[in-house]
């Protein structure tokens, strides 16, 4: 009998998967470490655990032996769907990573077959590479790397956010790497591969053309909302509101433009009501419900 959670599992989400992991391989192994620069995370760890251990204990072993023990740690956090699916993304990231080392006629045993040894350009398209591949197992519902998970368990018990837990991890990863082999121009250019990768995961996960939010408040409610629908044929939605220290009604308009569109729609706003005031933010996604 299978469980109620995993029928929710989508063939389409293992195939997105599958590239990605695929997509994550070919980044770190073909531009990182033939040059021994640095992933971050456990990937990052793996591949240091790599450089310093024999030659049996490989890079593909490395991102099994830590990577699923952890998912395995935080399944009752991040639930048994999120943890089959990260699973299979990193077993399909080590045999992806085995593949391209160890059985295709590709030499990186010395330098990228892209790149040379050029350090930037490793850093840069390895970067944006595993970032792509990271960025799409997020938004098809799992995880590469299993520090983000570790992230979420332990951070808000640190009094910590996410984001600085794993920033804090590879910031002491690549400590480690500087100590470990002794120079630290791998380790500064390893933070390069890690700032291209996050911008990327960024513009995977939430697009490349971010919409905007613009929250007015008006005494013109009904002349604002007419022009607004009328000009760029969209929806708005209307709460009331009242002056904390005025005491005055006002209404309160939510509207949701992309980036072309606001200076027109500040223009439309203020011509009709030349006090209302705007407050503009990024939304990361839209969802609509069934009409």
């Amino acid at each position: 009998m299978i469980p109620a959670t995993l029928r929710t599992l989508k063939i389409k989400n293992f195939l997105m998967l599958t590239v990605a992991g695929l997509i994550n391989a070919f980044g770190i192994t073909v531009f990182l470490a033939p040059v021994k620069l640095y992933d971050s995370g456990i990937s990052g760890t793996s591949m240091l655990l790599s450089q310093i251990t024999p030659d049996a204990l490989t890079l593909s072993l490395f991102l099994v032996l830590l990577n699923i023990p952890l998912f395995l740690y935080g399944l009752k956090k991040q639930g048994i769907v999120f943890t089959v699916y990260s699973i299979y993304a990193v077993i399909v990231y080590s045999v992806g990573a085995w593949l391209i080392t160890d059985v295709l006629p590709i030499d990186v045993s010395m330098a990228s077959p892209l790149a040379g040894t050029d350090l930037l350009l490793c850093a840069l398209f390895g970067g944006l590479i595993s970032g792509v591949g990271s960025g799409l197992c997020i938004r098809f519902g799992g995880a590469i790397d299993g520090i983000e998970v570790m992230a979420v368990i332990f951070a808000k018990r640190l009094g910590i956010t996410v984001g600085t837990f794993v920033m804090m991890y590879n910031v002491l990863l690549y400590i480690a790497c500087g100590f470990v082999i002794q120079s630290w121009i791998l380790p500064l250019y390893s933070i390069v591969t890690y700032a291209a990768a996050l911008k990327t995961v960024d513009f995977i996960i939430e697009g490349f053309d971010r919409s905007k939010a613009a929250m007015i408040i008006t005494v013109q409610p009904d002349e604002i909302c007419n022009a607004l629908t009328k000009t760029f044929s969209s929806g708005i939605t209307r709460l009331e509101g009242k002056g904390g220290y005025s005491g005055h009604d006002r209404s309160v308009l939510y509207f949701v433009v992309n980036r072309f569109q606001i200076a027109a729609m500040k223009d439309i706003v203020h011509e009709l009501d030349p006090k209302a005031f705007i407050t503009i933010s990024e939304v990361a996604d839209i969802f609509r419900g069934k009409q």
